[in-house]
């Protein structure tokens, strides 16, 4: 609740009022944490109903359970060491009121707000940041509703894809949905982000498949498709949600699979050749029927004919939707450089295929419904578009690049199919027609400490520079589900937040980036939903964003700029951070 301003002062000189601050003491910085959650806690009690009890879903750095919840959903070990930013307070809601109470009052208490589904963001933004910050964590959202019978479901943004397939099973052999291999990622983040699978040539993104929304904007107002401007319904389909409000449902569409499907895996060692193979897998999974999706992944790994030596193994992976008898004779026609033998195919369901790609030896699809991913490494990730395809002698000389860099291996993502299909513009993610595939870029590591990030980071960062000449240009394309702050990121509290957020802005949404961001300015024009990669405002609403809403905290005073009574001037507001409360204005 908004209480009456006090102690207004005249403005100041920010550098004079300096002079009268000092630094705090262990125990007022605690006593102020303590008097944030108390308040933050008596708004969110004032704005739900007493029997939810929402004290018992709102964690403090003080509860004795708070480091579990907030290591549950990180994926990431680079992102979870002891120097890792830590939020303020965690809000596990389980009703949608809980998630409108948690807008309003993260909002009127001046914190950043990060909501995080399935944690699988590669840079954290979901549960990280350098400002002072709650987690809104959606993990309890994990309802999953199927109509076979109209081939439609919502699904909530806290269930894992994992769940999302082993719902439709259940109801259904014969249909799927177009998303993600790894069981364990969050709905919430992934279809709002775009999205994408094995069936992508076939079926588009996942989120080309979903018809509605339910979203809880920066008012906290609950919107779907109806009630809602078709501008953001189209921003938050592959715009990335938590730009513009918290992401509560979608509301997908299921896709036909045959009752068979065959996959297979096919390696070949750079002395087997393995260029060759790579060189034409190029001209060939981008066009092949959109029935066939084939992956290929190329790796640095030791020799096994030339003991001590590293050599490059590229692995093609792939499912096709019918029996392997056809697959055999279409590459053998299309793509003989890879040698498909009827033995290399497994013929099985599409959820049996689920869980090949994501679960290798697992056979029970109840093991989908399982959280726990089955390592957490530390790793990073960076993406790029291939759209014309790299020459044998440019391969062999990346292949001696990735030798001498070190471990970062590549996946090589066909497009194609579908993705010719569907126009640009149609949503904000960009990349269909013109992109031959897409690169993802991975390095993992086990070893904790900075000098074995900086190694890996060095890495992975000098291959991608390598990578240059034959990716895409003006701009760099990325793919934002492969978040990668190394492209750019936003301050929030810089003026210039929109030239910071065209940079990485314009590799991610390519054309589409202003108007998310004409979007972004009508819902949200004090820019609350912010992240280090979000969309920004127009930078006429970014100037008055600072008087409006910004303020800083030094020593035990709070200083306060807000917009004066009349429309005047910014004054300022000096308020003690005590022990007996911190007034939410």
């Amino acid at each position: 609740m908004k209480s009456r301003p006090t102690n207004i002062l005249p403005a100041v000189p920010f550098l004079l009022l300096l002079l009268f601050l000092s630094p705090p003491s262990p125990a007022t910085a605690a006593a102020a944490d303590a008097s944030v959650y108390q308040s933050f806690l008596r708004c969110l009690e004032t704005n739900t109903a007493p029997e939810d009890k929402i004290s018992d879903l709102v964690y403090s750095p003080t509860n004795r359970t708070f480091n579990s919840v907030l290591q549950a959903y990180i994926r990431n070990s680079r992102l979870n060491t002891s120097s890792t930013p830590k939020p303020s307070i965690i809000i596990t809601p389980t009703k949608i009121p809980h998630v409108q109470a948690a807008v309003l009052c993260t909002k009127a208490a001046g914190y950043q707000l990060k909501t995080r589904s399935g944690g699988h963001d590669y840079e954290g933004l979901s549960y990280v940041s350098d400002s002072p910050f709650f987690i809104l964590d959606m993990f309890n959202f994990r309802s999953i509703e199927i109509d076979a019978a109209a081939k439609s479901g919502w699904v909530q943004a806290g269930a894992t894809l994992g769940e999302l397939y082993y719902r439709i099973w259940q109801k259904s052999n014969v249909l799927g949905f177009p998303a993600g291999i790894c069981p364990t990622v969050g709905v919430g983040g992934h279809l709002s982000g775009a999205g994408y699978g094995n069936l992508l040539r076939k079926y588009g993104l996942s989120t080309d498949n979903v018809v509605d929304v339910q979203i809880v904007d920066v008012n906290g107002k609950l919107l779907d498709r109806a009630s809602m401007e078709e501008d953001l319904f189209w921003a938050i389909r592959g715009g990335g949600g938590a730009s513009f409000g918290v992401i509560i449902a979608y509301k997908i569409v299921l896709v036909p699979v045959p009752e068979t499907v065959t996959v297979f895996r096919v390696e070949k060692y750079l002395e087997q050749n393995a260029t060759d193979m790579a060189y034409q897998w190029q001209l060939v999974a981008p066009k092949t029927t959109k029935d066939l999706f084939m992956r290929m992944l190329l790796q640095p790994v030791s020799s096994k004919t030339k003991k001590g030596e590293t050599t490059v193994r590229a692995s093609v992976l792939a499912e096709y939707l019918g029996n392997a008898d056809s697959l055999v004779a279409l590459l053998g026609k299309e793509f003989p450089e890879l040698g498909l033998k009827k033995e290399d195919c497994l013929e099985m369901s599409w959820i049996q295929s689920v869980l090949w790609w994501g679960l290798d030896n697992e056979t029970n699809p109840a093991v989908l419904l399982s959280r726990q991913p089955e390592s957490v490494n530390f790793g990073k990730r960076k993406s790029d578009y291939v759209q014309t395809p790299i020459p044998k002698a440019s391969l062999e000389w990346i292949w001696k690049k990735m030798i001498e860099s070190g471990k970062t291996g590549f996946v090589f993502n066909p497009y194609g199919g579908a993705m010719d299909e569907v126009p640009a513009t149609e949503t904000p993610f960009p990349h269909r027609a013109g992109n031959l595939y897409k690169i993802q870029y991975s390095i993992s590591w086990k070893e904790a400490g900075v000098e074995a990030e900086k190694k890996y980071l060095g890495q992975i960062r000098r291959i991608y520079s390598y990578m240059t000449p034959f990716v895409s240009k003006n701009p760099r394309s990325a793919y934002l589900n492969y978040r990668d702050l190394d492209i750019g990121i936003v301050q929030p509290a810089s003026k210039n937040s929109f030239d910071e957020g065209k940079v990485y802005g314009g590799k991610y949404f390519n054309g589409n980036f202003e108007r998310l961001v004409k979007v972004k300015t009508a819902v949200d024009p004090h820019n609350f939903f912010w992240n280090e990669q979000s969309i920004p405002v127009l930078p006429s609403v970014e100037m008055w964003k600072q008087p409006l809403e910004m303020w800083l905290r030094v020593g035990d005073l709070k200083l306060w700029q807000t917009k004066a009574h009349g429309g005047g001037a910014p004054i300022f507001q000096l308020k003690m951070l005590n022990s007996v409360g911190l007034g939410f204005y």
